[in-house]
């Protein structure tokens, strides 16, 4: 903490701090003790009147004064002397009424809930944060017990806490439930501390209602447990992948249909498991959309390559998943639909799937030779070539096979690419 920060420290506590030159004129004070740099100045002209021992134009350390019915522990010099100027601080032993109030004041309005309990557990003070745990105010919780205040099971827990801590002279820090005048439950945390009161041992506590931060955290809590068991248990291969492309977690049924274990499958790059593919710059366009915010979620293909080399093509929906607003931490990757796992094969044409679909449709080859403006030996002989490429012996089996192998959508009528963007696209 810097100079200026402890000064306003200083403002709020029963402290005076003063800088005095050779003729101990103050040329600057602070602190909450007084409220002007006079009185700063009346002070510091009894503290030199009252100096221990012989006078001198400097303090001699440490040592208490009387001023205006209060008292003080003076200390000065509090450093060797810089340009002729010396620095002291006192702090007042018993508040005076000024700075009583302003305590009082103070704390009575502070948000967090504090309280002073004698030995017996009755209240002698409580400000308004405290009482507003209860639904009530402090003038119905001081001179009460805590019996009185707290459920006969929170009575008990309450009175040994406060019992530790007498025994052990020591402040305590613990994290506690406690229970409302309605019924419901609440959670505070802070500390617990002895205090003196006159002539005994109190007990003086502050703490923090987090009540509306343990229920949130409990939420999620429940969130992500069903969000586990939903992932786990559905059945549906998922993914979820951080913002830099490495896979954070994954379901049991994501790590079957490639073919790894789940150990292996997280912590990889998901960029490893793509093969190329026409549709491949289209997603890694997405990808960035997603991470940006530009989009919240998008559909797209992409072809999958196991642990054994095998491909299949996949339907993704990607979901983003955001901690800002400009961008998100991670994506849900999850898989709808998918083709049989098989050997690659070389990409085909556009006029290929056309072909396909035409195929799948019905048309003979005069037909598909007509609609794509096509001589009939073309034709004939792209599906030769399909054929091959496919391992089809016969027109039925090559239909099954584009179906199979993910070349087709299978959820749609009539038949067309299942990377087509759009119902009429070709491709």
């Amino acid at each position: 903490m810097d100079e200026s920060g402890l000064k306003s420290l200083l403002q709020h506590l029963p402290v005076s701090w003063w800088e005095a030159d050779r003729e101990l004129r103050v040329i600057d004070s602070g602190g909450g003790a007084f409220d002007d740099t006079r009185t700063a100045q009346r002070f510091l002209d009894t503290v030199c009147r009252d100096l221990p021992g012989p006078s001198t134009t400097a303090g001699t350390g440490h040592w208490q004064a009387q001023f205006d019915g209060r008292v003080f522990d003076v200390n000065w010099p509090l450093d060797r002397p810089r340009q002729d100027r010396t620095r002291g601080m006192a702090v007042e032993v018993v508040p005076g009424p000024m700075a009583a109030r302003r305590y009082d004041a103070f704390a009575d309005l502070a948000p967090a809930a504090a309280f002073i309990r004698d030995a017996d557990g009755r209240y002698l003070w409580a400000n308004h944060a405290y009482a507003h745990l209860y639904g009530t105010t402090p003038a119905q919780v001081i001179g009460k017990y805590v019996h009185d205040v707290d459920a006969p099971a929170d009575a008990a827990q309450v009175h040994a806490l406060d019992q530790a801590v007498l025994a052990r002279g020591k402040p305590v820090r613990h994290t506690l439930t406690y229970h409302r005048a309605d019924g419901t439950s609440g959670h505070a945390a802070g500390h617990r501390f002895p205090v003196r009161e006159g002539s005994q041992t109190c007990v003086a506590g502050i703490y923090i209602d987090i009540s509306d931060h343990t229920r949130a955290l409990e939420q999620r809590r429940e969130a992500e447990e069903s969000l586990c068991a939903l992932r786990d248990h559905s059945g549906l291969p998922c993914a979820l992948i951080s913002a830099g492309g490495r896979i954070l977690q994954a379901s049991a049924a994501a790590a079957e249909l490639l073919g790894t274990r789940l150990s292996d499958l997280v912590g990889r790059r998901a960029d490893t498991l793509l093969a190329p593919a026409p549709e491949l710059l289209a997603l890694r366009r997405g990808w960035r959309a997603l991470i940006g915010r530009r989009s919240r979620r998008i559909q797209t293909s992409a072809v999958l390559v196991d642990a054994h080399g095998r491909q299949r093509r996949a339907r993704l929906h990607l979901t983003a998943v955001a901690r800002s607003a400009a961008r998100a931490s991670s994506v849900w990757a999850l898989v709808t639909h998918h083709s049989l796992a098989h050997e690659a094969y070389p990409p085909l044409t556009a006029a290929q799937v056309r072909i396909l679909s035409l195929l799948a449709a019905g048309r003979s080859n005069a037909e598909i030779a007509a609609s794509l403006h096509l001589s009939r030996q073309t034709v004939d002989y792209h599906l030769s070539r399909l054929r091959e490429l496919l391992e089809a012996p016969t027109r039925c089996a090559l239909v099954a096979r584009a179906y199979v192998l993910g070349i087709l959508a299978p959820q749609t009528w009539p038949p067309r690419s299942a990377t087509a963007g759009h119902p009429h696209s070709v491709t």
